[in-house]
């Protein structure tokens, strides 16, 4: 039985949702898991995963935003075919949901992504949702409350840094993709409903799961 990765990025600012995105596609795509980059901040000078090493990202304050169940059945049993079909074919599909703030800042990473999806929400939002939050939990853990003015000058400058180079003429608000990181599809997270945002995404995977774009492994 042949093993084939598919690696899916869902990358943006933090309180952007990313992470709801890529739990709700977790329960759709069978055989699928999800890599939290958080869980692997501050990184550590050894290269090394400790053996010791879990998620933490269940201790974080986890906000319901739920979506059509018509839409999650279709999608669910679409893949669940998929799923079957490619069984029955000696192969296995494996699902790597990679979430993360900064998964479009190195190039071999956005290299290793199959597919490359990037949420955008505006600047006062993501604000107002990151002061709301009571903290997080660290990968140390320890919980993480936000000093005065770490929005200001640290989280938004590090994120306008980080995506700037991706944009047209570096605008991290309005600007479409420059195709520095091919293929990358852009959500509008005020425009779009978390029902939205799931099917558009599964009609990506859809395209994914029918082709040759995916890795193998022994």
């Amino acid at each position: 039985m042949k093993t084939r990765v598919i690696l899916v990025g869902i990358g943006g600012a933090t309180c952007s949702g990313k992470t709801t995105l890529a739990k709700h596609l977790r329960r759709i795509l069978p055989n699928s898991v999800i890599v939290h980059q958080d869980d692997f901040a501050p990184v550590k000078r050894t290269g090394k995963i400790p053996p010791e090493h879990i998620s933490h990202d269940h201790l974080n304050e986890q906000k319901d935003v739920p979506i059509d169940g018509a839409v999650f059945q279709r999608w669910e049993a679409y893949f669940e075919q998929v799923h079957r079909q490619r069984i029955e074919m000696g192969e296995e599909v494996k699902w790597v949901l990679v979430d993360g703030f900064l998964l479009y800042w190195h190039p071999e990473v956005v290299d290793k992504l199959d597919v490359r999806i990037f949420l955008r929400v505006p600047h006062d939002v993501l604000k107002q949702r990151r002061h709301e939050r009571h903290g997080y939990h660290t990968a140390e853990g320890s919980l993480w409350r936000d000093p005065p003015n770490y929005w200001e000058q640290i989280v938004w400058p590090a994120y306008v840094e980080a995506h700037q180079g991706i944009l047209e003429n570096g605008d991290v608000e309005h600007g479409k993709p420059n195709g520095k990181v091919p293929g990358l599809v852009l959500l509008e997270g005020l425009e779009l409903s978390m029902t939205d945002m799931v099917d558009r995404v599964c009609g990506v995977l859809e395209e994914v799961s029918s082709g040759d774009t995916h890795r193998e492994s022994a």
